[in-house]
């Protein structure tokens, strides 16, 4: 390189700017990654998102959901463009947001009551800011808050995100009298989308989380004014989750030094039998005694070397307990059972619930559900619904683990189900930390744990499918028997009858008895 292109490219550094952005500003240069990539997929996006909060909002403190969704176009419609400007309306009975946290829990990206150990809907605190930074950006208007926690009071606020700084800009503030004591939250803003696009993807959204709350009430009007009510078919809801503590197994160095910087422990032994989950005194001796470090150390005084060294014989230790399941809200086989058969209507169902397992010190559960007929469609190959936290994932199956265990790693022709028959499985997986391979999660990535886990389960419900079907088919066959008899029968006894020369036709009832009898016999 010529010494002139050298002082060149040194120039150029020099004159570099080096700046720092916020989250907010982050996501809106890349709010693809969050699902915000179109105006079909931003609005089908914004209702998922406001929705599982509302959700989460009710169950965590065992509220049954009742939830209130509107859609409604703003301006001219006549001309088919690329998009619309919708407002976007949701009132849920939740616990409601003290008021002062509601404004940067709609105006500050990555602010939220999330962050905590224990299964919810949400991951990353993320997804109703999104959705009302991209009403903002769209459209250049603020998002209308009200929310009370049921005291007497509820607060409305009118809310802009100032992007540069991550920061909730309230416009306007008013306090209302609450004499109903009403406590939920109420979301409203304008966002551009194309909801006639978006349409299909809406509704078998809302169907599908009907399916897999079957005790929320949910209620949806579109922009052409037409009600979609989805009932509940049960008031009986799954036990909230409770929050826990890190496992050793899922500990890295970074979290580790987070735990000594807020704990108050003097010595290592008190140390790991306080804050790590299922890890009590004897199992505290045990590792302390395996990793060869002094109970009696002070945490505080861990140098790097010393806390990575800790760090890596937790993950080689064999005989930590695995995480409980305290922390995870399965649906259970009875709560997934009537919302497959609410949604579904199916002749046949069947559901399985493995035993908790873990990954990566992540406790998770897997539910797999097998149905037949009603209004499952018959398709070219088994239909899959998939779930995740009581999520409905639509989009990317074909890269979810689920579908490549239906696909790959069960043979089918050995539980006699064939590719054009009316069969669903229902695929649900509840965790800590559900693996989504993106921010968006749409799918969940191949963990060898849950693969296992999902394979399992799916074999065994399709071992119960293979008794129906069995069941079914000799039920048909018998069937056909019978009726080749009853057609037959009376000509063969009237023709053996002309033949002998007798004037009287044997009774042939008594004979087609004992043929039917048979058969239900057999079954």
């Amino acid at each position: 390189m010529s010494p002139k292109n050298t002082r060149n490219r040194d120039k150029l550094s020099i004159n570099d700017e080096f700046r720092e952005i916020s989250p907010a500003d982050f996501f809106y240069r890349n709010r693809d990654l969050a699902g915000f990539s179109n105006p079909t997929r931003s609005l089908y996006s914004a209702i998922r998102e406001l929705l599982e909060n509302s959700l989460d909002a009710c169950e965590l403190y065992k509220i049954l959901p009742n939830i209130h969704l509107r859609l409604s176009l703003e301006g001219d419609a006549e001309d088919i463009k690329e998009s619309y400007t919708y407002r976007i309306r949701i009132m849920d009975n939740g616990s409601g947001i003290p008021s002062e946290h509601i404004p940067s829990s709609f105006g500050q990206i990555l602010f939220g009551s999330k962050y905590r150990l224990r299964q919810v809907r949400g991951t990353f605190g993320l997804g109703g800011k999104m959705a009302i930074l991209y009403g903002q950006i769209t459209t250049n208007t603020p998002a209308t808050i009200i929310s009370s926690v049921g005291d007497g009071k509820s607060y409305e606020f009118s809310i802009r995100i100032d992007i540069l700084k991550n920061k909730p800009e309230v416009l306007k503030k008013k306090v209302h009298k609450n004499k109903k004591e009403w406590h939920g939250t109420i979301v409203e803003f304008l966002l551009d989308g194309n909801y006639v696009r978006a349409m299909p993807r809406v509704l078998e959204y809302l169907r599908q989380t009907a399916l897999v709350n079957p005790y929320a009430e949910i209620t949806f009007i579109d922009p052409s004014g037409r009600l979609y009510k989805f009932e509940s078919a049960t008031s009986i809801m799954p036990e909230p989750p409770k929050e826990t503590l890190p496992h050793p197994y899922g500990c890295d160095v970074e979290l580790f030094r987070r735990i000594i910087s807020v704990s108050e422990c003097t010595n290592m032994f008190t140390f790991m039998s306080t804050h790590f989950h299922r890890v009590g005194k004897k199992t505290a001796q045990r590792f302390l005694t395996y990793a060869k470090i002094d109970k009696k150390l002070n945490p505080q005084k861990l140098n790097s070397s010393e806390i990575v060294h800790i760090v890596q014989m937790m993950k080689s230790y064999s005989d930590f307990l695995p995480p409980d399941a305290s922390c995870l809200s399965p649906l259970g086989k009875d709560l997934l059972g009537k919302g497959i058969m609410k949604e579904l209507k199916p002749e046949f169902i069947y559901v399985e619930q493995r035993s908790p397992s873990a990954y990566s010190g992540f406790p998770f559960i897997v539910e797999v559900g097998i149905a037949y007929g009603g209004d499952i469609p018959v398709s070219s190959g088994i239909t899959l619904y998939r779930f995740a936290n009581k999520i409905p994932l639509l989009y990317d199956e074909a890269s979810d683990i689920a579908r490549k265990v239906i696909n790959e790693s069960i043979n089918w022709r050995y539980y006699k189900i064939a590719p054009n028959l009316p069969i669903a499985i229902i695929s649900h997986i509840c965790s800590t930390k559900v693996p989504y391979k993106t921010v968006g999660k749409e799918f969940i990535a191949d963990r060898p744990e849950i693969e296992r886990e999902i394979k399992a389960a799916i074999k065994t419900v399709a071992r119960h499918m293979r008794i129906f079907l069995s069941r079914k088919n000799r039920i048909e066959h018998e069937r056909k028997r019978i009726d080749l008899f009853g057609r037959y029968l009376p000509q063969i006894a009237k023709f053996s009858t002309e033949l002998a020369g007798k004037k009287k036709i044997p009774d042939i009832q008594p004979l087609l008895r004992s043929i039917r009898r048979y058969g239900q016999k057999e079954d």
